[in-house]
């Protein structure tokens, strides 16, 4: 080998695009989404291998802002199963990575309005781990009847319509509504 060739083939390839690791579907039902941030995430020992796997749950996760900075609490990542004695506490509480103006902006809305913080989804984005965090208000229980009786509406006029560009007639059956 002569001196000046080098190896130009990179050991360690770099990510790229977007991989969802979870969402919380659920946020979006019981809340109303006012606004949304994306956050890194401060992670320790195996959390990003066991992400990676897919094994992170937001179900009952939130965020708090204490002294200006911005914790994730309740978000469960699933211990690594070839992890040893420096695996991580599954629901510890986590720090996120924001600017000091969103955060400054954030934590007065949230202080004045009653507002909370829910995520919305985990990804990894370029091989780094983030999380859209949402500022939401909660749902009143008549908002929630009206948004699923919109989302039914909706979906009666879609069949309706792809039912007559198919050329067919509707029948009794069709107009009965299902159930689940």
């Amino acid at each position: 080998m002569r001196l000046g060739t080098l190896n130009t083939v990179d050991p360690v390839t770099k990510e790229r695009g977007r991989k969802a690791i979870a969402t919380n579907r659920k946020a979006r039902h019981l809340y109303v989404v006012l606004d949304t941030v994306e956050a890194g995430v401060s992670l320790v020992g195996n959390e990003v291998k066991s992400l990676r796997l897919g094994r992170a749950t937001l179900g009952d996760a939130f965020a708090t802002i204490d002294d200006h900075e911005v914790w994730m609490h309740n978000l469960h990542i699933a211990e690594y199963a070839m992890g040893s004695w420096t695996n991580h506490a599954t629901r510890r509480k986590r720090k996120l990575l924001l600017h000091r103006a969103e955060i400054l902006k954030w934590e007065l809305r949230v202080r004045d309005n009653g507002l909370s913080m829910v995520p919305l989804s985990m990804y990894f984005n370029d091989g780094l781990v983030k999380v859209e965090l949402a500022l939401v208000k909660g749902k009143k229980t008549w908002d929630k009847r009206h948004d699923l009786a919109e989302r039914d509406a909706q979906r009666e006029i879609e069949r309706g319509l792809s039912m007559h560009l198919k050329g067919r007639q509707r029948t009794s059956a069709d107009r009965l509504p299902r159930r689940k």
